[in-house]
């Protein structure tokens, strides 16, 4: 695992050990990236179930300002900063752990809205489309923000969730990638 392209490009990073997460492939994140960027010019980024961090880092990597870095798993947060300071991004980061729905409650208090959020759920508990529907009525997305979805490719999502709206699904073995768009 490494950071595919950008700044960081080549930069090994660290897996959280066990099987609590399930890393990016470099080929899938290569693909997502192509699908919404390739590359920014700056921004605001969540990374939630961030496990060891992969998407947000590229996301750095490949021009975003800041990243905020969620997961609950304790291994996860380490490996999360092992990585952020291996990529030299410590001023451009902040890495929480909590579950989902109290990330998303803290976030909402402090009033932040993102140009991209990356949702990887665990495939077994996935609930991305309860997630979008609580990011939309809060407006933690910008308009013409970017939601993109990892999921199970056996799972179908809907082509709206709120002011959300599919722009993009692709398969690649058993993983699928959904990007969806903010409208205003």
């Amino acid at each position: 695992m490494r950071v595919v392209s950008g700044i960081c490009k080549g930069r090994p990073l660290k897996a959280v050990p066990g099987n609590s997460t399930r890393p990016t492939t470099d080929k899938v994140k290569e693909a997502l990236f192509n699908m919404i960027g390739p590359y920014f010019d700056g921004g605001i980024g969540l990374d939630l179930f961030a496990g060891s961090g992969g998407l947000g880092l590229e996301a750095l990597s490949r021009g975003l300002d800041q990243v905020i870095f969620v997961d609950r798993d304790p291994k996860a947060i380490q490996v999360i900063h092992e990585n952020i300071n291996a990529c030299k991004f410590e001023k451009k980061t902040e890495v929480y752990r909590n579950d989902a729905d109290r990330a998303l409650k803290a976030l909402i208090k402090r009033g932040i809205s993102f140009d991209y959020i990356f949702l990887d759920p665990p495939y077994k508990n996935e609930k991305l489309v309860s997630l979008m529907e609580k990011m939309d009525q809060a407006e933690l997305v910008k308009t013409d923000g970017i939601v993109v979805c990892e999921h199970s490719f056996d799972v179908i999502l809907p082509q709206i969730a709120g002011r959300f709206t599919q722009t993009k699904h692709e398969k690649y073995g058993i993983i699928a990638v959904t990007i969806y768009s903010r409208n205003s």
